[in-house]
């Protein structure tokens, strides 16, 4: 495992993380074998570096977290995070302080290293309602009161050392308004394959959200990226695309038309899986590897977080750590496949 500095905070994470969400499912829906198994792997592996958040199955990842720390005495770098929702409006700070505070107790610990705000921002106030939390105003975010005078409160009482925010796609300008006060040391942002815009635009290519190049933007101004979702949900797996099951403790596409776009789109990689290619050293990797490795040869990626299902997905892409980037062949025929839009345009027509 190769390990990488978060921004300019001088902490040094492992370049796969472990994500704790609901997507792949390991640590809301697994068995605690299950749980232990993988996670004691991880942590065999070198992966020091572990993401939460209380929507996590409603706290039940970081609960299942805080128990594997105790029964195998290990404690790994860890962000959690704070959802803000409509409830929340009147009393944001106060809000961040007392999630945190149940977090830590469900964690077992006196703080993390990293806190965020879960929601993503927008220079326009978006409607809250209900358990709603993706987006939340800038304003919500600076005014007195707001997100960051909680989580600068945080910081001040010694509970979270470094803090950060969640980026969405969309939100370009006020995640950069957000960077440009100096607070943040740490964003989440979502990019792939099927969408590398935080990291790059290419001519011809449309995406269902632009995240603008944020990668660079947060890495020139000393602020670290965690990837969430490298895998595009599950779709960049030879796997997938050749139409197999998922893994019984994962959830599929959000929607049957997403999931049709999104395998067209994986498969139109499908070159990059060694079954498919007669290379057989710099070009020797499966879709998923491909993928991940992309990723870690982007500007300003600090750690890639992996959804993991189970023991033996987290053995996988642990070993994508220190391989380099993709060769250049494979790389013009990815940059080929994103000027023809994957083919979508092609089919429509």
């Amino acid at each position: 495992m190769e390990y990488r500095e978060v921004g300019n905070t001088g902490v040094e994470v492992s370049e796969i993380g472990f994500g704790g969400g609901g997507n792949a499912g390991l640590m809301v829906r697994g068995t605690p074998e299950q749980q232990r198994e993988a996670v004691a792997r991880a942590v065999e592996l070198g992966i020091n570096y572990f993401d939460q958040a209380p929507d996590y199955g409603d706290g039940v990842s970081e609960t299942n977290l805080g128990r594997l720390m105790r029964e195998l005495g290990f404690r790994p770098y860890i962000t959690t995070k704070i959802e803000v929702r409509a409830e929340n409006l009147d009393d944001i700070a106060g809000h961040v302080t007392r999630s945190l505070d149940a977090s830590l107790q469900r964690l077992g610990v006196d703080y993390v290293d990293f806190l965020q705000v879960h929601n993503g921002p927008l220079m326009e106030r978006p409607e809250l309602s209900g358990r709603g939390y993706a987006r939340l105003w800038i304003e919500d975010y600076l005014r007195p009161g707001g997100a960051l005078e909680g989580l600068q409160e945080a910081q001040r009482s010694g509970k979270a050392r470094f803090i950060g925010f969640i980026s969405r796609g969309g939100d370009g300008e006020a995640a950069r308004k957000l960077i440009d006060t100096g607070a943040f040391n740490l964003i989440n942002v979502s990019v792939h394959l099927l969408n590398p815009s935080a990291g790059m635009k290419p001519y011809g290519m449309s995406v269902d959200a632009d995240w603008d190049g944020i990668l660079h933007y947060a890495a020139a101004h000393g602020v670290g990226a965690a990837i969430y979702s490298p895998l595009a949900g599950g779709f960049l797996t030879d796997n997938a695309v050749e139409g197999g099951e998922a893994h019984p403790l994962a959830r599929g596409a959000r929607s049957p038309e997403a999931g049709e776009v999104g395998l067209q789109q994986a498969r139109a990689l499908r070159f990059l899986s060694r079954d498919l290619n007669p290379h057989t050293q710099e070009d020797d990797h499966n879709l998923a590897e491909a993928a991940i490795r992309f990723i870690l040869s982007l500007n300003g990626v600090s750690t890639v977080l992996g959804g993991f299902s189970d023991a033996a997905q987290v053995e996988e892409n642990a070993a994508f750590s220190g391989r380099g980037p993709l060769s250049v062949r494979n790389m013009k025929r990815i940059e080929m496949a994103w000027r023809a839009n994957f083919g979508l345009d092609a089919a429509v027509g």
